[in-house]
């Protein structure tokens, strides 16, 4: 009797520890699958979080590009700035040239005798800290002003490009990632009846290639 408990004890304890094995090899298993397994991104998510800059890029993993959006953007927004601060000094001493009094019969006309003065412009750093002043013409003021209203625009279109590609670059990543490029390229042998400029149909075979 003692022989049988003892045999059955024994049993038991081999039981659990193969349950345990069991156990332990599924959950590695489980494990090695969770770390094969690829990322793969949903490319429309990937563009409703890009309206935000660098977050599609960040969704998608790819943190390196997050500095090049941040830089691009930023020099845009530098760079309309600045040229906004420089046609807005001109643009303020060139309507100095000009009636500006809506009540006045002469209102958008040149001032009498201001065709050949000049006026002191005001031109300010970007930090709007420190300013100098020219006394310049008013073709002269013209020209600037034309010049640094060209620049802000062009400022504007370029910072709008720059935030559209962002947009587009986080949803051709997301469908990249979701792309396989694995090097398992299968080719097998298939019959095919081909017509070879003749009336009967002609048997043959063609050659498959699986791309995965």
């Amino acid at each position: 009797m003692l022989i049988s408990v003892k045999g059955m004890g024994q049993d038991v304890l081999l039981n659990k520890k193969a349950a345990m094995s069991e156990v332990v090899k599924s959950s590695d298993s489980v494990a090695a699958v969770e770390k094969n397994q690829k990322f793969s991104p949903d490319p429309r998510r990937a563009v409703r979080l890009a309206l935000i800059p660098g977050m599609g890029q960040t969704y998608n993993r790819d943190y390196w590009k997050l500095p090049i959006v941040y830089l691009s953007l930023a020099g845009g927004i530098y760079s309309w700035h600045l040229n906004n601060l420089k046609y807005q000094d001109f643009l303020s001493s060139y309507i100095e040239f000009y009636d500006m009094d809506e009540a006045s019969k002469t209102y958008g006309a040149m001032k009498p005798g201001m065709a050949g003065a000049t006026v002191p412009v005001r031109i300010r750093n970007l930090f709007n800290t420190e300013s100098e002043y020219r006394n310049l013409t008013r073709d002269m003021i013209a020209r600037n002003k034309d010049y640094w209203r060209r620049n802000r625009n062009l400022s504007i279109i370029v910072t709008g490009l720059i935030y559209s590609l962002s947009i587009i670059e986080a949803n051709v990543a997301a469908h990249l990632k979701t792309f396989d490029l694995s090097d398992d390229i299968s080719l097998r042998i298939e019959p095919k009846l081909s017509q070879p400029m003749v009336k009967q149909p002609a048997p043959g075979i063609r050659l498959v290639f699986n791309l995965k």
